[in-house]
């Protein structure tokens, strides 16, 4: 059955690719052998997932458009928003089969994440899930906290985990696994990286941890640094630029 996880895929690469996103399978077996059991998923092993990313290029051509056809104004985080249609649009596309989209913002009733994208993203080859325990001789104390952070081989840093899709009914046994590109082997380089992340990530240095393809624009940038209360005025510029017909995946 080889056809069947390339085919859906193939779909999802259709939809998505055009929008900014990109897409990874894995099975939910490899996901739940790196987690804790309290987060792992209830699923067979050889159950098909893909973990959903965004790459530079989404805040023009799906947040922007989603946000014109839908006239967004005032508070809440309207990326989120923009997410859940999209997923949204996965699911219907993909309507006679039992999908679940978890999104990388979503918490379980005991206030812990429903999914750790990073994980995900990581086991899928999308990236390489970069953590204290991938450094030898930690400069750090014990006690320290060092959060990881995943880094693209393609845009580095410039890009962003939003979750995963689950096919629940669809067994995949005959999926490989592709390991991610380990593009900091660096021991030094990778020290530097997880102190540029944890101690100065607004400076967004540790995005470049690698030669990108491509960067957040300006406009990008200076929206995603500005708490959601406060962006009524980014987003009334953007509607200014509206063009005089959008399209959008409805």
């Amino acid at each position: 059955m080889d056809f069947q996880w390339k085919e859906i895929g193939g779909k999802l690469s259709e939809l998505l690719d055009p929008l900014g996103l990109e897409c990874y399978p894995f099975k939910i077996g490899w996901y739940n052998e790196k987690v804790q059991a309290a987060f792992r998923l209830n699923l067979p092993d050889d159950t098909l997932a893909f973990v959903v990313i965004s790459t530079p290029k989404m805040f023009d051509s799906a947040f922007k458009p989603y946000i014109w056809r839908e006239n967004c104004l005032g508070s809440g985080d309207l990326l989120d928003r923009c997410m859940r249609h999209y997923f949204g649009v996965i699911r219907e596309l993909f309507a006679d089969t039992s999908v679940d989209c978890i999104h990388d913002y979503e918490l379980n009733h005991s206030r812990r994440p429903k999914i750790l994208v990073q994980t995900a993203a990581h086991v899928a080859g999308a990236v390489y899930y970069y953590q204290r325990s991938d450094v030898e001789n930690p400069p750090w104390k014990p006690e320290q906290k060092m959060y990881g952070v995943c880094i693209h081989p393609r845009y580095g840093g410039w890009f962003a985990i939003r979750g995963v899709v689950i096919f629940r009914n669809i067994e995949v046994p005959e999926l490989e696994q592709r390991l991610p590109p380990d593009v900091i082997s660096d021991n030094q380089k990778r020290i530097e990286l997880l102190e540029q992340f944890n101690f100065n990530y607004q400076d967004w240095q540790f995005r470049d941890a690698v030669f990108p393809a491509e960067r957040y624009s300006e406009q990008q940038k200076e929206y995603f640094i500005t708490p959601p209360p406060e962006r009524t005025k980014l987003i009334e510029k953007i509607m200014s630029e509206r063009p005089s017909s959008v399209d959008i995946l409805c």
